[in-house]
């Protein structure tokens, strides 16, 4: 199957999906693809809510493309890779409309950030959660502003410095990222489309009111997060990291 991103609309819900076998880890293109899906659903009058999603039953997203980032050579590239997510987490960010996320299997790094960003997350059993970054000599700094402000800053350092490790659904639940794991992804479907369809029944402007109340604080993001994305990529070329990279494409 071929990569994709799709925006689809059924009851006033917006679904934004996107996939890149095996493991919908996400270069460049897609996520650029994804930013302007957010956009497309936010200037659309027929959509109240968003659905965020993944294609497939095992990963919900692996992160960004390993096999990118090893091929990066100059900082401006570099940090313009690492603007990917932070692109994406500030489209969900300003969107005036409620994004649900819909987490069907385990997040790796980014992928933790996309969950992290979105305003409620379900997830299933499957889903559990890994931040890997600091293994390869870099960190995740881009996605750091939305995942402790969901979770707090001893989970995320937990996450960050036991990198190697994949916390439950269970864990991420007590924590806050989701606010409910299933047993199955079935139920979790049901689940996501029961809460969005009841949710576009709301008052539009009082969710979205709600919505900036919730982010108050966040203004400066634009630049955080590109400042985050410089330091990533500047980390991204050091020989520590391409040395990383290398071994673990060999596996």
């Amino acid at each position: 199957m071929e990569a994709y991103v799709t925006l689809s609309e059924s009851n006033h819900v917006g679904y934004i999906e996107f996939f890149n076998p095996p493991h919908n880890a996400l270069p460049s293109e897609l996520l650029k693809k994804l930013t302007q899906a957010f956009k497309e659903a936010a200037e659309n009058d027929n959509i109240r809510v968003i659905v965020l999603k993944s294609g497939g039953d095992r990963t919900f997203c692996a992160g960004a493309s390993f096999n990118e980032m090893v091929s990066l050579s100059e900082n401006q590239q570099s940090k313009s890779f690492f603007m990917g997510f932070a692109n994406v987490i500030n489209a969900i960010r300003k969107n005036p409309k409620i994004v649900i996320g819909c987490i069907q299997g385990k997040a790796v790094g980014g992928g933790v950030g996309l969950a992290a960003a979105t305003d409620i997350c379900f997830a299933s059993e499957y889903a559990s959660i890994k931040l890997s970054e600091i293994s390869i000599g870099i960190g995740p700094f881009v996605i750091e502003p939305a995942v402790s402000r969901k979770i707090g800053t001893s989970a995320m350092g937990q996450l960050t410095l036991k990198a190697q490790t994949f916390f439950s659904a269970k864990w991420a639940n007590e924590r806050g990222l989701y606010a409910n794991v299933f047993e199955s992804n079935e139920e979790l479907v049901l689940e996501v489309e029961s809460f969005a369809n009841e949710l576009q029944r709301y008052n539009p402007e009082a969710l979205s009111a709600f919505k900036a109340i919730q982010w108050r604080g966040t203004e400066h993001w634009d630049e955080l997060l590109e400042e985050r994305a410089a330091l990533s990529g500047s980390l991204a070329l050091s020989t520590f990291t391409k040395s990383k990279l290398q071994q673990y494409l060999k596996k």
